[in-house]
């Protein structure tokens, strides 16, 4: 453990660059999502360009992405831009069939019981597709959070300061306990990361019902004898 406390300062360093550089992905693949999902469950020739577009582009290797976006967006190779803007695009990729799947999840007659009592369709979206479709949606994001968090370490083959460089370094000097940290550290950022969303979901959608209590209720349930309606419940001798 000597290397370990020897670089805390640089293990901390490495860590908080790690959040920023997968928070601004995962928070952009979520808020781009749902629009394509919605188109995608509006017609179902976007909803195969969508999910057939997301699949190709999560089949892109980083390094040629880092190369090619530099020719699409002003950005150089090694800036961290260009890290952000592909691991954008893995975690659209990956976020859209999740938001076409979860608008698409929306019983129907929920949707025609809204617009029967006057929902336009923005509020429809806002005030019944979206919640609804809100568990789904959880479950995509909370994927997206670990995979881009484990691609950020990537980034160090464009010179981005972040975890990746502990795998690096610790091969390269071979340092096996530099090495370790960097997966232990990065295991425990995804954790982390996986709990907050999963935290701030329970937040956002109380109504969520806990699959445990309904087995719980049902259990307790069936241990009750069933009585047919003409029974009447048996009187102890002293009420008679």
């Amino acid at each position: 453990m000597s290397w370990t406390t020897e670089n805390l300062d640089l293990i901390g360093q490495l860590t908080l660059n790690h959040v920023r550089l997968a928070v601004i992905p995962i928070v952009v693949s979520f808020v781009l999502s749902i629009p394509l999902g919605w188109l995608a469950n509006r017609n179902r020739a976007l909803r195969a360009v969508v999910i057939t577009g997301g699949s190709l582009l999560f089949t892109i290797p980083s390094l040629p992405l880092f190369v090619i976006l530099p020719l699409i967006i002003p950005t150089r190779v090694l800036d961290e831009t260009n890290l952000v803007v592909a691991l954008s695009i893995y975690g659209v990729a990956i976020m859209a069939r999740s938001a076409a799947d979860a608008l698409a999840s929306v019983p129907d007659p929920t949707l025609d019981a809204s617009t029967a009592i006057g929902f336009s369709p923005l509020a429809r979206f806002f005030r019944v597709e979206l919640p609804l479709a809100g568990p789904v949606l959880l479950a995509g994001i909370r994927v997206v959070s670990v995979s881009t968090i484990a691609l950020v370490s990537v980034g160090v083959i464009i010179g981005s300061a972040n975890l990746g460089y502990l795998f690096q370094n610790g091969k390269q000097r071979g340092i096996l306990e530099e090495v370790v940290v960097g997966i232990v550290v990065s295991l425990l950022l995804a954790l982390f990361f996986d709990l907050l969303i999963l935290g701030i979901g329970r937040l956002l959608m109380p109504w969520r019902e806990d699959p445990r209590a309904g087995r719980r209720g049902d259990s307790r349930s069936a241990r009750q004898p069933v009585r047919r309606p003409d029974e009447a419940p048996a009187l102890s001798g002293s009420a008679r």
